[in-house]
């Protein structure tokens, strides 16, 4: 085990104990105290599984391009869908870990480490399942930085196509703004992999569809996929794709922060 997972361990660790001081602390301040019981208790297993979620989950939203996704939402909210994921609510977690905390502190502990004991194992199994040589390509976007609508150029255009140098998993990640006042139908993201002598008509692995809202706020995006063949050799779509294609559709439209990264699959 490196250095670096025991150090995130520990302070993950750190995390849950604040999420969980921060929960009871909550619902003791709100309504009357009430004595902590034994009734309607998350069972062991599940409470363990649980927690092993909210690490990952805490993992997750440490990295830049998933914070992105949930910078305007309430970290609590975060939780509480995890929670509800396992089939228990928000006062069932408050309630489980008010008993632990009050009556059976020294358990607490033990299941923490629980949940500890299957996060060191799923590393230990990731770190032997990805190759030592395995590495990330960084930023290998060779279009525009930033596209934007309308264009006083008349030479911008929302279609893309890339070349790919070889098979990987290749991560798209992009800021999104359309204007209220956009006239596009349905706007959305388009992009798929297909090989390099059929582009119009070949075959097609899509990439999943995104809808857009019209609501004048940038929205960041980040999506990732490996082609289903290793023939497919380019990366082709639309950043905004829409059902009326017509030159003279007013666009009011930018996409930036575009950046395409590769883990290499040997």
């Amino acid at each position: 085990m490196n250095n670096n997972f025991l150090k995130y361990i520990s302070f993950i660790r750190v995390i849950l104990i604040t999420v969980i001081l921060f929960s009871i602390l909550a619902t003791a301040c709100t309504g009357r105290k009430k004595k902590a019981d034994s009734k309607n208790l998350i069972p062991e297993k599940e409470l363990i599984a649980l927690l092993t979620d909210v690490h990952i989950a805490d993992g997750l939203l440490s990295l830049p391009e998933i914070r992105r996704l949930y910078y305007d939402r309430d970290s609590i909210l975060n939780y509480i869908d995890i929670f509800e994921k396992h089939g228990y609510s928000k006062e069932d977690m408050d309630r489980t870990m008010k008993y632990y905390f009050v009556k059976k502190p020294k358990k607490l502990i033990k299941i923490y480490d629980e949940a500890l004991g299957r996060l060191s194992e799923m590393e230990s199994l990731n770190e032997k399942q990805i190759p030592d040589n395995r590495i990330i390509v960084g930023n290998i976007w060779d279009g525009d930085p930033v596209y934007s609508f309308p264009d006083l150029s008349g030479t911008e255009t929302l279609l893309f196509d890339h070349q790919l140098e070889k098979p990987g998993y290749y991560t798209l990640s992009f800021t999104t703004t359309i204007y209220p006042d956009d006239q596009s139908l349905n706007p959305r993201f388009t992009a798929y992999f297909c090989h390099p002598d059929s582009i119009e008509t070949g075959k097609r692995d899509y990439y999943p569809s995104i809808d857009f809202i019209k609501d004048g706020r940038s929205h960041t995006y980040t999506l990732s996929r490996k082609p289903r063949s290793n023939s497919f050799t380019h990366l082709r779509g639309w950043f905004i794709d829409y059902d009326n294609n017509n030159p003279e559709t007013f666009k009011h439209s930018r996409i930036n922060n575009i950046t395409l990264t590769c883990i290499p699959v040997l």
